[in-house]
């Protein structure tokens, strides 16, 4: 089976980074094997057989399958934290930095919804030292919301009564796109993430930007 994605369906440039294009194509071919059987269902040579491979040149790149897995979620969710904190930095007001941030963590979980599911959703299937790798980026992402939260309280621009429950209901919203986003759907992902800055802003006590 031919393992080139197509386009936020896997999402080809989230990998660039990895070589040589071997590695690559592994990686890719695991993503929408994990995404459709799942990590325990998935075995290397489903994987390798995806990118065309033996499993036997897979182990040259990767000793396990949970190494495959760790590379998926420990980019993916290095992307998702610059997303919010490019968010959290950027010049405006809070209700303006929340807004952004959501816009694009939505539109990104929607783009590359495939990805995205693995990343969010087969995160306890990791190794204890990898899964506390991710977890610590995970936090990271956390504390950028919720400084813009704590920004916007104290501007008076959000009413919030919890801004850590706040901070985990405005991301688990926007990582819930990955479950059901539908790329033959009506919505297109700027679309949707257009939708959810809106009800993140009203979820806040701000007026829509």
């Amino acid at each position: 089976m031919n393992a080139e994605p197509k386009k936020g369906e896997g999402g080809a440039e989230v990998w660039g980074d990895i070589s040589p294009d071997a590695a690559r194509r592994l990686v890719t071919a695991a993503v929408h094997a994990f995404a459709e059987r799942g990590y325990h269902a998935t075995t290397t040579r489903d994987i390798a057989g995806r990118a065309g491979m033996s499993p036997a040149a897979l182990y040259i790149h990767y000793k396990t399958k949970e190494e495959l897995l760790y590379q998926i979620s420990k980019v993916g969710h290095q992307r998702a934290l610059e997303i919010v904190e490019q968010a959290r930095d950027s010049g405006g007001t809070p209700a303006e930095r929340l807004a952004h941030a959501v816009r694009a963590f939505v539109r990104w979980h929607a783009e590359h919804h495939t990805t995205a599911r693995v990343v969010q959703y087969e995160l306890g299937a990791l190794g204890e030292e990898h899964h506390d790798e991710v977890i610590a980026i995970r936090k990271a992402t956390d504390g950028a919301v919720q400084t813009i939260l704590e920004d916007g309280v104290r501007s008076g621009e959000f009413d919030i009564p919890d801004v850590r429950g706040a901070t985990v209901a405005v991301l688990s919203l926007c990582i819930d796109v990955a479950r059901w986003f539908n790329a033959r759907g009506r919505s297109t992902p700027d679309e949707v993430g257009e939708l959810y800055a809106g009800l993140v802003l009203r979820m806040v006590g701000a007026e829509a930007r």
